[in-house]
């Protein structure tokens, strides 16, 4: 995975066009700092190769990133929409939610659903509800996955997540316009997931 690194100063705007990630690196900052989102969303993975770029998390406007909660070899972050974030944000204390510790909690509940299928249900009805919306007979997501990494969430190969989501699309649940950057998902998909509450 090809990243670049976020520069050491403290900045009050970052913004990335879509596909681009950076790598937040803690030892410059030992005590550590506070990314918040201001726009868009973005996907915080592990840059080590030996997890291969697990996702940890999604993150969207008014989320925040607490670099002193991480690895010690940093995380990076991916802009999935165009995003800006601030380097600089003083962390929101003792209103004991971390959006990085409750993606990186339901990510795992999925992953240990029985079966591929209800895994892939699983993931799309979470990213729907939490990152995307209703817009009359469909629930948009402003963003895609590749079959790669929708494989690296629920815990299987890129073909049987391809042909899984094949069988959705065939039964008019899921479309991806072409020329648009997201999908569009039957709220029938979303609601009767596992797990979805």
């Amino acid at each position: 995975m090809r990243y670049r690194f976020l520069p050491d100063d403290p900045a009050s705007a970052v913004r990335m066009p879509a596909g681009q990630a950076v790598l937040l690196d803690p030892t410059p900052r030992p005590g550590g700092s506070c990314l918040e989102v201001l726009d868009g969303i973005a996907r915080v993975y592990c840059p080590c190769e030996e997890t291969e770029g697990m996702t940890l998390a999604f993150l969207q406007s008014g989320d925040q990133l607490r670099t002193d909660r991480l690895c010690s070899e940093g995380v990076c972050v991916e802009a999935l929409t165009p995003l800006c974030f601030r380097s600089d944000a003083e962390p929101l204390d003792g209103h004991g939610f971390d959006p990085v510790n409750e993606w990186t909690l339901q990510l795992l509940r999925i992953r240990h659903l029985g079966s591929a299928e209800q895994r892939l249900h699983a993931l799309l009805s979470l990213l729907v509800r939490r990152l995307g919306r209703r817009c009359g007979p469909w629930c948009d997501l402003p963003f895609r996955l590749t079959h790669e990494r929708i494989g690296e969430l629920i815990g299987t190969t890129r073909v049987t997540t391809t042909r899984l989501i094949s069988r959705i699309r065939a039964a008019d649940l899921l479309e991806a316009p072409s020329g648009e950057t997201g999908l569009r998902l039957a709220p029938a998909l979303v609601d009767g997931a596992p797990l979805a509450a």
